[in-house]
């Protein structure tokens, strides 16, 4: 019986500690993008690849997928939007979109919404040297590539951060404001 008491005891003290600590206990939904037209790790329409006419391996029309959002983490003042391809430029990568100050209210963009500027979030510069969504060119017979839409949750002001940074000079500005992150896959190839 004493035995059976300590148990009681300590479990009792186990549960008194979790209850004053709650973020043992208590944590936020993670941050999760979802697109209505390919789900994480399906593939990319055509119509979402880039369309540049000097680029043979361009064949889409540059729209961009719809993309959304679930409520953000508590504190969010802004998002920022990174698309990156890690099979890109033979392994080196390529940057497909680079935006943030986009404000923490909205929770998405409609099909081919980020492919032009807008007043919904500040550009920065992508590989291409654009500050607009520019879709997926991959060489032909290179197989899949991988073009990671990850949206970060910021504690920043929408109008913190000046136009035109790059993807390593955004990471640079976000480093310690960052609350969160959600990410999506879609594949494209030829």
């Amino acid at each position: 019986m004493a035995g059976f008491r300590s148990m009681l005891f300590k479990a009792g003290i186990a549960a008194a500690t979790l209850a004053a600590w709650p973020s043992a206990v208590a944590f936020a939904d993670p941050l999760l993008v979802t697109s209505a037209t390919f789900k994480d790790g399906g593939l990319l329409s055509v119509r979402n690849a880039g369309a540049i006419k000097a680029n043979p391996n361009c064949v889409g029309e540059n729209i961009s997928p719809p993309l959304s959002w679930n409520e953000p983490p508590a504190g969010t003042r802004s998002f920022a939007f990174v698309v990156f391809d890690p099979d890109g430029r033979s392994g080196l990568g390529v940057y497909h979109w680079v935006a943030y100050g986009i404000p923490a209210d909205l929770r998405g963009f409609a099909e081919g919404e980020v492919g032009q500027p807008s007043d919904k979030f500040t550009g920065g510069r992508n590989t291409a040297q654009q500050n607009v969504y520019t879709g997926p060119c991959p060489p032909a017979n290179t197989g899949l590539h991988h073009y990671n839409f990850s949206l970060i949750a910021t504690d920043l002001d929408p109008k913190a951060l000046a136009p035109g940074l790059t993807r390593d000079e955004l990471m640079q500005k976000l480093d310690g404001h960052a609350k969160g992150v959600g990410t999506i896959v879609g594949l494209f190839g030829r």
